[in-house]
Parts: structure tokens; C-alpha cells; sequence
């Protein structure tokens, strides 16, 4: 299991550095990077003034040479300017005996993710805080979306071509055909319209960062954990489904154990192996795909702030989304690999 985990963890390395690369390479492509310095200058700023800004702010440099920079394994730039020295260390003009006290690394693994240029701050204090109100409808959806769909899916599974498994199953089928954005837009028009006199929930969702009840919460909650219950139900209605046609639950049957115990004690942790890898691929979904709904709904959340990054080119606070997002669809898979293992032992012993 050590080598296994090992072994896992120095592809993931290495996808990690890929990934990352990729989208630090098209973030710094020439538009761009001509975008970001009209934005921060002059937008009537001409050729020559554009290069001249990219030159004295470390962006005229070679791609491999910047990448490397901003993970923090090459020393940073450092310029000297009209009034004394920039860098990418520290905010100039500086004097030369004040840039020998600066620290020569400054990227990602030294803890310094960049200045979004958009919201004016450090991104690592936005990334935490909008990461942290989506990590908190993250759990509110799993903690509804994972359960329900759970029981959806056993029930169904339990008794095939019943009454009961197509009701469910249609469920299933609606609930993930219906895309967040149908389905918000819906819940809004019902129960929070003044029009149609429905106005079961008060408030809105940017309220609930500070104090999130049931009446301002619940919705988008509910939006999310609709669209991704459908698809896990469906996942364990077809394990649950297969389980019961095995050899060793007719055996079970036949030998006079009750149904109750035949689910709950044979059938459920070996109809739970394929669900396993689907949950937790819903992590990644959830922190990526939260990106209408947050919008939607207005929650300042991780989504937001992505399509806030890439509408305005914040190039430092989307490349540091992009490490996110990239970090948690690898841990989880990560994970679920180490999860499969357990709960397979067929895997575990070969």
C-alpha cells in the first residue's frame, strides 16, 4: 500500500506540474499580457509603451523562466528602473542596498501566490476566504445530495422493474438532465418571486456568507444537490441492481436470512464500491461547477471569483485558482483510489 500511495502520489507531481504549466502558458500569452498592461497603465498606450511596461514588470521574459519563477525554484526578476529597483520580490523603486535584503524566491512554494490586480489585495487572502464560503455549501450539498441519493438509489435497486425503481429512476433521469442554470432560474421564479406569490425564502445568498439560514441558503443548496444526486443515484441503483442478481445473495437467501439483512449486511458495502468513485468525484465538480450557481445566486464563493479572474485577466488570481482546482481534483482521486482498495479487496490482495 506504501509503494502504491508513493507511486500515486509522484504521477500526481508530475500531472500537477503539467497542468499547471498549460494554463500558465496560455494566461501569459501576448494578448493577454497586452490586456493587462493597458489595464493597469493606459489603454491608449502604445506599442512601444506596452513593451516597454511588460519589460520593466518581469513579462517580457521566457515562458519556462517565468513558470519557474512563479513556482518559487528560480530567483526572481529584478529591474532597475528610473527611481531605483522593481522586482518580483518586493514592491519598488527600491535602492540597491534594500533589493540584497530581499528574499530572492517568491513564488508558490514560498507561500507568495502574487497581487490580484482586480480586487487590490494579496490573492492568498481571496483565495482562502471565497474558498472557504464554497467549502461551506460544499458540505451543505453533500450532506444532502450524498444520502438522499444513496437511498434513492438502493431503493430502486432493491426491487427491479418495480413500480417504485421507475419512479425513482425517472427521478434520477430528470434531476441530471435538468442543467443548475434551468433548474435555478426555476426555484427563483417559484419561491422567491413576488409574481407568483410563492415567497418562501427570504433573503438572499450573499447574505448567507455572514449568517446563512435555511430561508437564504437553501436554495442554491438545493439547485446544486439536485443536479449531482440524479447521477449518483442512478451509479447505485445499477451496483445495487447487479449485487442482488449474485450468487451469494441467492445463497443468502435461500439459506432463510432475512431481506433486511441480505441488503444491509451483503449487499450494500460491495453495491457501494462503484458509488465510492462517483462521490468523490463530486468534489472537484462541486468546487469547479459552482461557478453558475454561485454566479446565479450571487454567493461570493470560489466560482465567483473565478469568472471575476478571468473577466477581468487577473492573471496572478486565476493561475491561483487554477492550482486549486487542480490540487483538489488530484487529492480526491487520490483518495478514491486508496478508498477503492479498501472496499475491493480483490484489488487489495492482487
Amino acid at each position: 500500500m506504501g509503494l502504491f500511495i508513493l507511486r500515486r502520489t509522484g504521477v500526481m507531481i508530475i500531472t500537477a506540474l503539467c497542468l499547471t504549466f498549460v494554463v500558465f502558458f496560455l494566461t501569459n500569452l501576448y494578448p493577454n499580457l497586452e490586456k493587462l498592461a493597458k489595464t493597469q497603465g493606459n489603454f491608449r498606450m502604445s506599442d512601444e509603451a506596452v513593451a516597454s511596461w511588460l519589460d520593466n514588470n518581469g513579462y517580457a521574459q521566457p515562458t519556462v523562466v517565468k513558470y519557474g519563477q512563479w513556482l518559487g525554484v528560480l530567483p526572481g526578476w529584478t529591474k532597475e528602473v528610473e527611481d531605483g529597483f522593481n522586482g518580483r520580490c518586493f514592491n519598488g523603486p527600491i535602492s540597491a542596498e534594500e533589493v540584497a535584503q530581499q528574499p530572492s524566491f517568491c513564488g508558490i512554494l514560498q507561500g507568495d501566490w502574487g497581487y490580484s490586480t482586480v480586487f487590490k489585495d494579496e490573492v492568498s487572502s481571496i483565495v482562502a476566504v471565497r474558498l472557504g464560503n464554497t467549502g461551506f455549501l460544499m458540505l451543505c450539498v453533500l450532506a444532502l445530495m450524498v444520502p438522499s441519493a444513496l437511498i434513492v438509489g438502493v431503493l430502486a435497486g432493491m426491487k427491479e422493474g418495480s413500480v417504485l425503481d421507475r419512479v425513482l429512476s425517472t427521478f434520477s433521469i430528470v434531476t441530471t438532465a435538468t442543467p443548475e442554470y434551468v433548474s435555478g432560474v426555476i426555484f427563483i421564479a417559484v419561491f422567491t418571486s413576488s409574481t407568483v406569490g410563492l415567497k418562501w425564502f427570504k433573503g438572499t445568498a450573499t447574505s448567507a456568507m455572514e449568517n446563512a439560514t435555511f430561508e437564504n441558503f437553501f436554495l442554491p443548496v438545493l439547485t446544486i444537490a439536485l443536479y449531482g444526486m440524479g447521477y449518483i443515484a442512478r451509479m447505485t441503483r445499477a451496483s445495487m441492481t447487479e449485487v442482488m442478481t449474485a450468487q451469494y445473495i441467492r445463497t443468502a437467501r435461500l439459506k432463510g436470512v432475512s431481506f433486511h439483512n441480505i441488503v444491509l449486511k451483503h449487499a450494500l458495502r460491495n453495491a457501494l464500491i462503484a458509488p465510492f468513485t462517483v462521490i468523490m468525484l463530486q468534489f472537484p465538480w462541486l468546487l469547479n461547477g459552482v461557478v453558475i450557481v454561485e454566479t446565479l445566486f450571487n454567493y461570493k464563493g470560489f466560482g465567483w471569483v473565478l469568472v471575476q479572474a478571468a473577466g477581468n485577466n487577473d492573471i496572478e488570481l486565476l493561475l491561483a485558482v487554477s492550482v486549486v482546482s487542480v490540487f483538489v481534483v488530484l487529492v480526491t482521486q487520490l483518495i478514491s483510489d486508496i478508498g477503492y482498495v479498501y472496499l475491493n479487496p480483490r484489488i487489495r490482495i492482487s
